[in-house]
């Protein structure tokens, strides 16, 4: 998923210079992917008994993996549009089916595991990444595209007796699991809180706050997310961008279960609130500074944050036991991510650099919006599963905080 998805950043220079793909016309197949993403997920939400079919599975890798050798096949605007959309589509299918397996039967298993697991959408990341960077030299656009479905082909080869969940445990949790895989890359690794609303306490101004924070999330994270690469190479022609996006794939793969860590030594609004002023400088850097030192150091830092503000924001939506919290924000996260590329490109007639400082913003908008979810936040709040416990949590580790990270 982390080839399928996210290797149109690396190509999308190439397809500029090549294929004579606008600046307007690159953030209109973004945005299809989105789209597509999360129809994707409503599919897996709304019909569960595809969350453990592997025939879906099958069918969703092969599908991805073809949309890849397709791209190159056209130069066609629409049908590239229907292309990426549809790649959004199987991505999302892909990874609801994914999650739900790997929370299923990894729940006996230490609480890091998951988080290991969710780094492969960034190992998918730094690996395209790399063969884009590699082939640049001696190849064009289109030989990206396919050297691209060839190693989504290997991948889809190594995932192809993955076993879907056996059972839905409860309504409830089968819909929190679906509902976390609608996330982009963005993975996490928590069960949703069931609480009694009518003797939990009043969370709406909390709810309210985090809810407007990471729906800004979605929309800064995906402008930088699409562009980065573009923006980097436009101010320094040559690989530093390419290799800048490898970076950030492997900084995504152990940040998720770094950030889960992280959570229970610290509150987690001061670490969103950390988060996502990192992110917001990491997004800013190749813009306002440029050269190598910048783009290497905003690689890092936004790699490493991305997945972690996901982790962060719905584990603090669980333990604030506000109903579907997981569902409402991941469908402001999910119209976020829809919304950067269209709100962007208007700008991207100017070049890349205004549309990360834009990007930027909205982020250090939502990190004032996460400042204000620490006014008062109640930390002494437990979760209360719906799930039967199936390990205790370590002395160290709160029944909160055990549940945030499975």
């Amino acid at each position: 998923m982390g080839v399928g998805r996210f290797v149109y950043t690396p190509i999308l220079p190439l397809m500029h210079a090549g294929a004579g793909l606008s600046a307007g016309a690159g953030a209109n197949l973004a945005t299809a992917n989105y789209i597509g993403y999360l129809l994707g997920a409503l599919v897996g939400i709304l019909a569960p008994a595809l969350v453990r079919s592997r025939a879906l599975l099958r069918i969703s890798l092969v599908v991805l993996t073809g949309t890849l050798a397709a791209m190159p096949a056209t130069h066609d605007t629409a049908v590239w549009f229907a292309l990426r959309l549809l790649a959004g589509v199987t991505s999302a299918l892909i990874f609801v089916i994914a999650v739900s397996s790997l929370l299923s039967h990894l729940r006996e298993y230490p609480a890091h595991l998951p988080g290991w697991a969710f780094g492969g959408v960034g190992a998918g990341i730094a690996l395209s990444g790399l063969l884009v960077l590699v082939l640049r030299p001696v190849a064009d656009w289109r030989a990206a595209w396919w050297a691209s479905a060839a190693l989504a082909a290997v991948l889809a080869v190594a995932s192809w007796n993955l076993r879907p969940e056996a059972r839905p445990t409860t309504t409830q949790a089968t819909q929190a699991i679906q509902a976390i895989a609608d996330q982009a890359h963005e993975a996490t690794t928590f069960t949703a809180a069931a609480a009694d609303s009518s003797h939990a306490p009043r969370t709406h101004r909390w709810f309210t706050a985090l809810f407007a924070s990471y729906t800004l999330e979605g929309v800064g994270y995906i402008i930088a997310g699409t562009f980065l690469v573009a923006a980097i190479e436009q101010s320094s022609p040559g690989p530093l961008g390419g290799g800048a996006w490898v970076l950030v794939g492997l900084a995504a793969v152990p940040s998720s279960a770094l950030w889960a860590r992280l959570g229970r030594r610290w509150s987690r609004p001061d670490l969103l609130l950390a988060a996502l002023v990192v992110q917001a400088v990491g997004i800013a850097l190749p813009a306002l500074i440029g050269g190598a030192p910048a783009a290497l150091v905003s690689a890092v830092l936004f790699g490493a944050t991305f997945i972690g503000v996901s982790t962060l924001a719905l584990a603090t939506g669980a333990h604030l036991e506000f109903p579907r919290s997981v569902a409402l924000l991941t469908a402001g996260y999910s119209v976020g991510q829809i919304l950067g590329p269209l709100v962007v490109a208007p700008l991207l007639h100017h070049g890349y650099q205004r549309a990360l400082v834009l990007a930027a913003s909205v982020v250090l908008v939502a990190a004032v919006a996460a400042a204000v979810l620490r006014i008062g936040f109640p930390h002494h709040m437990v979760v209360v599963r719906a799930t039967a416990p199936v390990r205790q949590p370590a002395p160290t580790e709160s029944a909160a905080d055990a549940g945030s990270h499975r």
